[in-house]
């Protein structure tokens, strides 16, 4: 069983398509009256099906990068393309577009709803692709399996473990059947054991052809990557050894 969906319209899965092609990107804004330079002509390509992790320390721009490459926000200059779409020229359509089916997150803090079953808060992540009951339904028990919480759909955020839920997360991301998955420390809040849990996860969903950005301060984490990237005050390098 596969989560990946091979039919997105400008690109789909085609690993000759890079997954990412970040060209002079700079981003900056004004904070408390001064001017801050989050971005600093960043050039950077992530294949199509690769597994990247991005170090750094605070307020270096992870966070700053991780919004542009999620549709969140656009660059100040340059280009940031997603396959074939430039995100930073592209309509609040097909922004919205993008966030709907290409990405998911996965964020530190779970962002779950309490009040909710764990298959309540995956189907809440496919709102935004306004699909059947039916295919609704089908895709959170999918994307349940996946994460091997098939038995736990009925529980409730608070009766299940960090890893669960976590998992849960996980689930809900992938739920859309992206083609990028791009994770804010994962496992900041999980413990060794759990934090291997949640990596053998996004390892088997990489294997399967999703591509993995991973922002982490763990360097255990990002030894587990193919690619490892550090981004320092705006600008980024490739420390993959």
């Amino acid at each position: 069983m596969t989560m990946i969906d091979n039919t997105v319209e400008d690109a789909g899965a085609d690993p000759a398509v890079p997954a990412y092609r970040l060209a002079g990107v700079t981003k900056t804004y004004r904070q408390k009256g001064r001017v801050v330079r989050a971005l600093r002509g960043v050039d950077v390509e992530i294949a199509t099906g690769d597994f990247v992790t991005i170090q750094g320390p605070t307020g270096g721009g992870k966070s700053t990068l991780l919004q542009l490459l999620g549709a969140l926000d656009t660059p100040t200059s340059g280009n940031v393309r997603i396959g074939r779409t430039d995100l930073a020229s592209a309509s609040v359509k097909d922004l919205e577009r993008v966030r709907a089916r290409d990405v998911g997150f996965v964020f530190q803090a779970f962002n779950l709803i309490p009040t909710l079953t764990a298959a309540e808060n995956v189907a809440m992540g496919l709102e935004p692709a306004r699909l059947s009951g039916a295919e609704r339904r089908e895709r959170v028990a999918e994307a349940l399996a996946h994460v091997d919480l098939s038995d736990r759909g009925d529980h409730r955020p608070g009766e299940l473990s960090g890893g669960q839920q976590q998992r849960v997360a996980i689930a809900r991301a992938i739920a859309k059947r992206p083609r990028v998955l791009l994770a804010d420390e994962p496992t900041g809040n999980l413990d060794e054991s759990m934090r291997d849990e949640i990596l053998s996860v996004l390892e088997r969903l990489n294997a399967e052809g999703l591509t993995l950005v991973v922002v982490t301060h763990d360097s255990a984490v990002a030894r587990r990557a193919r690619r490892r990237l550090r981004l320092d005050r705006g600008t980024i390098t490739d420390v993959t050894r």
